[in-house]
């Protein structure tokens, strides 16, 4: 089946973009009013919230998509590029703790400054992935060595889009692998690209006022730290998605509407997964290690995809696998650490 979802099933990007409006409007309109500390009751319910919304569109994609022609190709695509997505951004909000640490923002403003950051990621992730998918259309090429497909009889082809970002991948899982925390703790933010951007074009307060982004000091108008951890995030968002776009693509480069969707789903749970994660880091104290593994398998997957393909439920199964393994990790070597 070709993958033309927007032309033939209009209705479900509509459906999909009224979701996303009404679920943030009562985010920040109703739930989040006023600013507050968020529970780990809150955020656990939050959590949950987002994480079954995605879900139950997972089955929409399967009922409309896949149902009528007895596949599950589309929904495979869309849990994999999901759980990628989810995977890879706690890493980011391991950095969105350092942030608000280093910019000491009280933890009732947090909310706010996650909830503008991640729309920001809206806008920012739309322009990957569709701009991606458009230019990896444009970069097969035949080459002689190759060969021939033995099951179309084809001469095979190479994405040069796709093999490059196979080895960034790879190079990237390396490096996750060899992170250090106790480094990344002590990083100045004051160098980031983000606060530099900030004080060039605006004058900055010291102080908070309130959980405004911007004030009027003496008759002149001003940020306030909240918008400094603000563009801090944003480009720190922006840097991340260069690791998790390329990833996704190795799932359905050819499908926007699967890989945007599910994109979307993961970041909008964000907010609460982070106020989970920043009272209970120690459940994720060897996550590196398997991000590590998925990002060098999804790098791998991408350079061998002229000879071989894996079908999108054993990349399923195999990143489920390594995040489930991980975890438990995780909790064994806190638990061991505890008992010493």
């Amino acid at each position: 089946m070709k993958n033309d979802h927007l032309i033939n099933h209009p209705w479900l990007i509509g459906g999909f973009a009224i979701a996303v409006v009404i679920m943030l409007l009562l985010d920040l309109g109703v739930f989040n009013k006023k600013s507050h500390t968020i529970s780990n009751k809150e955020a656990l319910s939050w959590s949950i919230v987002w994480i079954a919304l995605s879900m139950v569109f997972s089955g929409v994609v399967y009922w409309v998509l896949d149902k009528p022609y007895g596949i599950t190709d589309n929904f495979a695509k869309y849990q994999a590029a999901y759980w990628i997505e989810k995977a890879l951004s706690v890493d980011n909000l391991f950095v969105f703790i350092l942030v608000f640490k280093f910019f000491k923002i009280p933890k009732e403003y947090q909310h706010k400054v996650l909830f503008w950051g991640i729309l920001g990621a809206l806008f920012f992730r739309a322009i990957f992935i569709f701009a991606g998918v458009e230019l990896i259309k444009l970069t097969y090429i035949t080459l002689p060595f190759l060969g021939i497909d033995p099951d179309t009889g084809e001469p095979r082809q190479l994405n040069v889009v796709l093999f490059v970002f196979g080895i960034f991948l790879i190079i990237a899982g390396i490096k996750s692998w060899a992170s250090d925390s106790e480094e990344e703790e002590g990083a100045d933010m004051s160098k980031n690209i983000g606060v530099r951007l900030v004080h060039k074009f605006f004058k900055v307060t010291k102080d908070f006022h309130g959980d405004k982004f911007f004030t009027v000091e003496n008759g002149v108008k001003m940020v306030t730290p909240l918008f400094v951890a603000l563009a801090v995030i944003e480009i720190t968002d922006l840097v991340f998605a260069v690791d998790s776009i390329p990833a996704i693509f190795a799932i359905a480069p050819d499908d926007p509407f699967i890989l945007y969707t599910s994109n979307i789903f993961a970041i909008l749970g964000l907010r609460s997964l982070y106020f989970l994660l920043a009272n209970s880091m120690d459940m994720f104290s060897k996550l590196h290690y398997g991000l590590a593994i998925i990002l060098a398998f999804i790098g791998i997957k991408m350079i061998i995809m002229p000879y071989y393909h894996f079908d999108s439920s054993i990349s399923l199964a195999i990143i489920g696998s390594v995040l489930t393994i991980s975890v438990i990790w995780s909790l064994l070597s806190n638990r061991k650490h505890k008992e010493s």
